[in-house]
């Protein structure tokens, strides 16, 4: 049996699945299209964490920024694994505490102001419309090579997909849907990592592979070494990215998964408290087993292709390279007439262009695995890509249907009203998110990075002095945000856009003009400081949190047990 009949018949079955989910458990209330009517176990809310956390990013294209990066590429495995870290043990706690659905609705709340709340539902669309563009981004490319279609109809089926189990299912169905992506995700991930692993070092373990000795008797990673430097790169264990760089890109990572909206909307889905802190504790270790794999699956598959590529005749391709060639995502051009692919470091001579994000996809092939291998490593791309943008599809319809209409322009509206408007701005959520998957910024990785900065600059710290300084007032949250989420705006125009010094052309050459030399995946992090300090400034010249607020936030910190969560 072929790939692509193979891969019909995966994808097909992990679709059907989705779809019976989220007829099985469709939303009939609001709560149950917000929060899943609260009533979810903490081990089915860990798996579907786990799935809205590894998105698209996490597993297409994390391993693929490793393999072509090495060291440098680790900045998002760090920065990705301590920032749920950060999240699930210092804010989401607090923030299941206080009772709400959703960020913009705490910040509403916390800050006694609807200014503040629409400064956060501005955010919140901000962050998940960036996100959500990387995730649809990664169905294209999935579709465009498996399906053998284009990227454009890739999005557009992906498009339809998400719609139906996000619009009929809300949370309720997300959640359920996620276990089983989870559970699809993870296995597609694994069993090519360890079939590689037994090829290349006779390690049934990856992790342990990644350190293993070839046949030959010398380790992978020298073997790796060697390979990458002998064709111009730097050592594959060496990093070309500045330290500052390197600090701050991994800071902006972890705070800005403080503060996504749609993971942390996951701990109101659970009955308690105590509930909320141990399904963080299992999503951490679902998390755990993808992440600790991505780098060795980033160094077999780096391995494979240099063996299998450099220097060898074109017409000598194996079968995988015409197909990927079909897509455009990888291309062969003989510069030197020869005959032969050359890789190289330098773009005078390299002949090989292969796109990152197709590494994890591609990767099997490479290694010439069975045919299932391969269309489940497809299912698996798309069930990591599609649980988080129906997360982040949910945070969209929520910010516009709750935050804005029910609690700031209609707040007489039905909850069958609040319910249609829900469906209606996620339809509309999945259109604009359809068109930047097929025109995106960068590749998924970059994007989603992008995504977790402007988090990190509007987000983090109006949380973080929300729950541990009582005294942090409106005023000075507002102008925090609006300040954070500016400035790092204008950096990504500036230096990812070229806004203004004439367009993309100029990118390139603008990256000597860094601020500090901190790139724009790293400046969330300046971006967050500006927020925080603008905040506290601002705090001082104007007007006391009231009374009643700051008892508030006094009664959040108490340590609340096994207790029920309470409803300001």
């Amino acid at each position: 049996m072929d790939i692509q009949i193979m891969t019909y018949i995966i994808v097909g079955i992990t679709f059907a699945l989705y779809i019976g989910i989220a007829i099985w458990s469709r939303a009939g209330s609001t709560k149950e299209f917000y929060v899943a009517g609260g009533g979810v176990s903490p081990l089915a809310n860990g798996l579907a964490t786990a799935a809205d956390w590894m998105s698209a990013a996490s597993f297409i294209s994390m391993a693929g920024l490793i393999s072509t990066q090495g060291y440098d590429g680790s900045v998002y495995l760090m920065g990705w694994t301590g920032g749920y870290v950060l999240l699930a043990l210092l804010l989401a706690p607090y923030l299941r505490k206080f009772g709400k659905f959703t960020v913009p609705d705490f910040i509403g709340d916390r800050y006694y102001s609807n200014t503040a709340r629409m400064v956060a539902i501005i955010s919140a669309l901000f962050v998940s419309f960036t996100y959500v563009a990387g995730q649809m981004r990664g169905v294209g490319v999935v579709f465009s090579r498996f399906l053998e279609v284009d990227v454009t109809t890739g999005v557009i089926i992906g498009m339809v997909i998400v719609l139906i189990y996000a619009v009929l299912g809300g949370m309720k169905g997300i959640t359920y849907t996620q276990v089983a992506q989870y559970c699809v995700l993870i296995f597609a991930f694994m069993v090519p990592a360890i079939f590689i692993s037994m090829m290349l070092t006779g390690n049934v373990i990856p992790q342990f592979g990644m350190g293993g000795k070839l046949q030959d008797g010398t380790y992978l990673l020298d073997k790796l070494n060697q390979l990458n430097t002998d064709l111009g790169f730097a050592a594959y264990t060496d990093g070309s990215k500045t330290k500052i760089d390197v600090f701050f890109i991994t800071a902006a990572l972890m705070l800005g998964t403080a503060g996504l909206p749609h993971v942390i909307v996951r701990f109101f889905t659970v009955p308690k408290v105590r509930d909320a802190r141990k399904s963080a504790g299992y999503a951490l270790l679902f998390i755990a087993i993808l992440y600790t794999t991505a780098p060795a699956i980033a160094v077999f598959a780096r391995t494979n292709l240099i063996q299998t590529v450099h220097d060898k005749p074109y017409s000598e391709m194996p079968e995988w390279v015409g197909n990927w060639e079909q897509t455009g995502l990888l291309a062969w051009e003989d510069k030197n007439g020869d005959g032969k692919v050359q890789m190289h470091k330098s773009a005078e001579t390299n002949e090989f262009m292969v796109d990152k994000d197709i590494i994890v996809l591609a990767n099997p092939e490479i290694a010439n695995l069975p045919v299932w291998v391969i269309a489940l490593v497809a299912a698996g791309g798309l069930a990591a890509a599609l649980s988080t943008a129906a997360g982040l599809l949910l945070v969209i319809s929520t910010a516009i249907s709750h935050d804005l209409l029910k609690k700031q322009l209609m707040p007489d509206i039905s909850e069958r009203g609040e319910l249609l408007a829900a469906r209606f701005s996620a339809f509309i959520a999945v259109s604009v998110a359809g068109y930047f998957g097929i025109n995106p910024p960068d590749y998924v990785a970059a994007v989603v990075a992008l995504a977790f900065g402007l988090a990190a600059a509007s987000f983090f710290p109006a949380i973080i002095l929300g729950i541990f300084m009582k005294k942090m007032n409106k005023e000075g949250a507002v102008a925090g945000m609006i300040a954070g989420l500016a400035s790092m705006c204008f950096y990504i125009l500036k230096f990812k856009f070229g806004v203004f010094d004439g367009g993309m052309e100029a990118v390139p050459a603008l990256k000597a003009d860094w601020w500090f030399g901190i790139s724009p995946e790293g400046f969330g992090t300046v971006a967050m400081l500006i927020n925080l300090v603008v905040s506290l400034v601002v705090m001082r010249f104007t007007p006391e949190t009231p009374e009643d607020v700051q008892e508030l936030v006094e009664d959040i910190r108490i340590p609340s047990g096994a207790g029920e969560a309470h409803t300001h």
